[in-house]
């Protein structure tokens, strides 16, 4: 009888442990207000807008690269409202093109709206970063599960920009995408 106890006693500290790191320590225990002083000061009407260019990967549910991929996005703004499209294309020789919907409140606060997102996307920028969580459609081809995600873009002092984005299901990370985003080069905006 002991022996049990002490399993089920040590089962509910490693499960106690594991919901602190992940509330107190993990990715998803980022707040915006951790950002507020970061500087150079993130404004996604400055620092996303016109031609960009984006490169990164995708990490499976074991932590192992499942894509890489190469991104052209051009955001316009008016005023406050800003309208991003964006071209993917993945190691496999797949294409993605989804364009999403930004409002930006005068408090920093974001509203985001894309075809594969259910509902409305809500987030916020603040200091040197920008959080964004919405909840995401996927393709038939790729099962069609609605994927919580949260986005944090983070802006390095030269202008570019970092993403890591985790897409959980059931509150278990099933993937992680890392990448970077940058103003399109010269030759590559005289193309576009």
């Amino acid at each position: 009888m002991d022996s049990l106890l002490l399993v089920v006693l040590g089962g509910a500290i490693v499960l106690a442990l594991g919901y602190v790191r992940r509330r107190l320590w993990s990715f998803t225990a980022q707040k915006p207000g951790d950002y507020s002083e970061g500087q150079p000061q993130f404004d996604l009407r400055t620092h996303l807008n016109g031609p960009v260019v984006c490169e990164g990967v995708i990490y499976g549910p074991m932590g192992r690269v499942t894509s890489r991929f190469v991104a052209d996005f051009h955001m316009t703004w008016t005023g406050n409202i800003g309208v991003m499209t964006e071209h993917f294309r993945y190691d496999d020789g797949s294409t993605q093109d989804r364009e999403w919907h930004l409002t930006l409140g005068n408090d920093g606060r974001i509203k985001a709206e894309a075809a594969d997102v259910v509902g409305t996307g809500a987030g916020v920028q603040t200091g040197s970063a920008v959080q964004l969580k919405y909840r995401i459609k996927l393709p038939d081809g790729s099962g069609g599960h609605v994927l919580d995600t949260v986005d944090w873009m983070y802006l390095a002092p030269n202008g570019t920009i970092v993403n890591r984005s985790q897409f959980r299901k059931f509150g278990i990370q099933v993937a992680e995408l890392v990448a970077t985003i940058r103003p399109a080069p010269v030759e590559h905006k005289e193309a576009a």
